[in-house]
């Protein structure tokens, strides 16, 4: 799209320094749109902003940061939308801090398409990532958009298996639109800008700054019908996105997991709160009144174990990590070969190891 004369006002008061979101809806709101706000006398700016910012409007040079969003627009896949644009999801304005404008690198229309956000550890377990992905895809083929965070984790499993599915996935960065991060996920972010969307409000070159991600995490529950919490610690960032979601007016969701493990801590205490405890992708679609998902292509089988002792070191596992001292005495098979049969099935995918020397059965 061109940098025309309107989008080019949008920029400069987005940009301007000092003027927040509030301060700019408040001035549109007296003058008009922000060709009035930059014709306006500093004086008459002074009345909403105060004297500093009035100053900082009129005297900021946004040439530079003009340029740099005009050249990068000049990319197809590249758009902005301003609060004045059509096509600027509904789901923002009921926020009460929607952003004056949106960078967006991929698919603009999916941002006002229904949606569901998940969230959860940057360092989740095998089964976290597994439950994720499949809970993700489940949802994405009955309409809903996955909305996340692009980070490690259940962030970029809950990507990956919303791109799977029919409503693919946005990502809502913590940077600039310009800017991947974390570089691990740079081909995961170039998937999302071919087939979904990466959306940011934070300036073109914004660097990873720490006090920008629980900012952005409004937006991810703020774009979503509800927010889905798969794993997380006690003290995890996840668990702001629900509480925002919550105090947003969306619905809290979150998948139990084993009183033992840390990374259930703030699942449970969601669910202690009043979150929605789900088993399944279909208990978060009947509470939202979507439509059973349509048939998803085929899941691969599941290797088959054709060894009997590896079959019966298998079964021997429960539903939490356990330790190779607890899988001898359960299986009774000998330490020295356990070590061999569990090498297999890990490879076959059944199993994952786990920090501390702790093994888990993968259910999928």
């Amino acid at each position: 799209m061109p940098l025309d004369a309107d989008l080019s006002a949008w920029l400069r008061l987005s940009l301007t320094p000092g003027l927040g979101g509030e301060a700019l809806r408040r001035l549109l709101l007296a003058l008009g749109g922000p060709g009035q706000v930059l014709a306006a006398r500093r004086a008459e700016l002074a009345k909403y902003v105060g004297e500093t910012v009035a100053a900082s409007i009129r005297d900021y040079d946004a040439a530079p940061a003009l340029s740099t969003a005009g050249a990068w627009l000049e990319e197809a896949v590249n758009d902005i939308i301003t609060l004045a644009d059509t096509r600027y999801p509904r789901q923002l304005l009921e926020i009460p801090d929607p952003p004056p404008l949106l960078y967006v690198k991929g698919r603009v229309e999916l941002l006002s398409r229904p949606a569901l956000a998940i969230v959860g550890s940057r360092n989740a377990t095998a089964q976290g990532l597994a439950n994720a992905e499949a809970f993700a895809r489940t949802l994405s083929d009955a309409g809903l958009t996955v909305v996340s965070g692009l980070a490690l984790g259940v962030d970029a499993a809950a990507h990956r298996g919303g791109l799977a599915g029919s409503a693919s996935s946005v990502a809502v960065l913590g940077t600039g639109a310009d800017i991947v991060y974390p570089a691990r996920n740079r081909a995961l972010a170039h998937e999302l800008a071919a087939g979904g969307a990466l959306v940011s409000e934070f300036p073109l070159g914004m660097k990873p700054l720490a006090g920008n991600f629980p900012r952005r995490n409004r937006l991810i529950s703020g774009l979503a019908l509800g927010c889905l919490v798969v794993e997380a610690a006690a003290d995890s960032g996840s668990l702001i996105t629900a509480r925002l979601a919550a105090e947003q007016g969306r619905e809290v969701f979150a998948i139990p997991g084993s009183i033992h493990s840390p990374l259930a801590k703030g699942s449970h205490a969601l669910i202690k709160q009043g979150a929605k405890l789900v088993e399944s992708a279909r208990d978060i679609l009947e509470d939202l009144r979507m439509g059973a998902p349509s048939a998803p292509a085929p899941a691969p089988a599941p290797a088959v174990v054709t060894n009997p002792r590896a079959q019966r070191l298998l079964d021997a596992f429960g539903h939490e990590p356990c330790d190779l001292d607890t899988l001898a005495a359960r299986s009774e098979l000998p330490v020295a070969e356990i070590g061999a049969l569990l090498t297999q099935l890990e490879l076959d995918g059944l199993i994952a190891t786990l920090p501390g020397g702790l093994v888990q059965r993968l259910h999928r």
